[in-house]
């Protein structure tokens, strides 16, 4: 991955700079911003959408016909599953479970992978080489196993599968920030805070984090859609999120047992799943040809 190196320091104008041509090449790209749109909107409709619904996410209709098709006059927009509760209102509700984690485990993933990676290729030597014999230890652990054994172990609980994968999805930054961090200790911005008597920690947290900024951003919106496909198998195998909540992959899981009598279960929740992976990798493939310093 060729990410742009913005040094600190007397060069922040140039830092400046880089960050605004990338954001013009961003713009110029139409498909990235018809996926941000497209996302924006699926964003909007799970915070608001059980708001606006005419029905509660967890009410079933006695009234109404169980599994009834999607139609604007009977209230029930997307239709309702085979317990008659509406699709709209439990697909919103199931989008904010699902952002969540993949934002939520995301953001585990990056504080670990980061810090990790960041002291074992900026201290180098016999720590860098035991530091990535771990993370070599881990990558033979099969990550899914893992996941499932972290889940089984310490509950399903949300904020305990934010953190269960969390905890295994950093290896890859590690790597990623291991290899920057290798290439920015040798600038001469970090020689000459080393020679103004800026300890270890100072010149990783001061100068060499802020200029992997544009690794962290591009491995973020890429590890999102992965991160919520992990837990949307989760839910499938019924070691998610457990109900009353309820996630997209739940939902899917929901939707397949009963997908002969109520498709629009399946397919409703599997859409805004699609739509929401197809558009968080168009936006990092975009942010990586953005941020890539070939296209100045």
């Amino acid at each position: 991955m060729s990410i742009g190196i913005v040094e600190t320091g007397p060069a922040s104008r140039r830092s400046r700079g880089s960050w605004q041509r990338a954001w013009q090449r961003l713009r110029r790209d139409r498909f990235a911003m018809i996926a941000a749109g497209v996302l924006a909107l699926i964003v909007l409709l799970a915070i608001a959408g059980p708001w606006i619904s005419p029905w509660p996410r967890d009410f079933i209709d006695f009234d109404g016909d169980w599994g009834a098709a999607p139609s604007l006059a009977g209230g029930h927009w997307l239709g309702t599953d085979e317990l008659g509760r509406d699709l709209f209102a439990r697909t919103c509700y199931g989008g904010r479970i699902s952002l969540l984690v993949g934002l939520a485990a995301t953001l585990v993933s990056l504080l670990i992978g980061v810090s990790y990676g960041a002291v074992a290729g900026y201290v180098g030597g016999r720590l860098d080489a035991l530091m990535m014999r771990a993370v070599d230890l881990l990558y033979a652990l099969p990550f899914m196993f893992f996941v499932i054994l972290l889940t089984v172990f310490f509950g399903r609980h949300i904020l305990l599968i934010f953190l269960a994968i969390g905890a295994v999805n950093w290896l890859d930054m590690a790597r990623i920030v291991r290899g920057q961090t290798m290439n920015l200790r040798r600038r001469e911005f970090v020689e000459a805070a080393i020679v103004s008597g800026v300890g270890t920690a100072g010149i990783i947290r001061r100068h060499i984090v802020p200029n992997l900024l544009g690794v962290v951003v591009v491995y973020a919106t890429l590890s999102v859609p992965q991160v919520i496909l992990v837990e949307s198998f989760l839910s499938f195998l019924g070691l998610g999120v457990q109900e009353p909540a309820t996630s997209w992959g739940a939902l899917v899981s929901d939707g397949a047992h009963a997908m002969e009598t109520t498709p629009w279960a399946l397919v409703v929740p599997a859409t805004f799943l699609a739509l929401t992976l197809l558009c968080l990798n168009f936006l990092g493939d975009a942010l990586r040809d953005a941020l890539d310093p070939k296209n100045d």
